[in-house]
């Protein structure tokens, strides 16, 4: 799943490029459904829509395709990927706040989720790696 991949796995460049903005499998058509239903209840309505294989959303520096069956993101107007890597190594105590949504085997759309809440709010985004990446054209 990563672009960077050093030899790009030698003639596998066309399936990933397929697997990470390709046509949507029937359980991210469902996401894609259960997106639409959610989106209106979210802070960040009025910052995304839903368009065929995509959450869009649009931040103050750029827009973002986020796709919706593997959670890549495009960067517009010239489709440039984004690399973010979720931290996987956070744990969370007893009296955390943050809201965790109740979407038992589907971690992609969490994944999702959390993308388009830091990417509609973009000016505040921290580290380094991505800022980079963003102000790049």
């Amino acid at each position: 799943n990563d672009p960077t991949w050093h030899d790009r796995g030698e003639g596998y460049g066309d399936y990933w490029q397929g697997y990470a903005f390709g046509d949507l499998s029937t359980s991210a058509t469902t996401r894609r459904e259960v997106l639409a239903h959610l989106l209106p209840r979210l802070k960040i309505a009025d910052r995304c829509r839903v368009e065929r294989r995509f959450l869009v959303v649009r931040g103050d520096l750029r827009t973002y395709k986020i796709h919706l069956g593997s959670g890549n993101v495009l960067m517009e107007p010239n489709d440039q990927y984004l690399c973010i890597v979720p931290n996987r190594a956070v744990s969370y105590q007893e009296g955390d706040e943050r809201l965790f949504l109740p979407f038992e085997g589907d971690s992609t759309l969490s994944l999702i989720l959390s993308k388009a809440f830091l990417l509609a709010d973009d000016t505040t985004i921290t580290d380094p790696t991505i800022v980079r990446q963003i102000k790049q054209s």
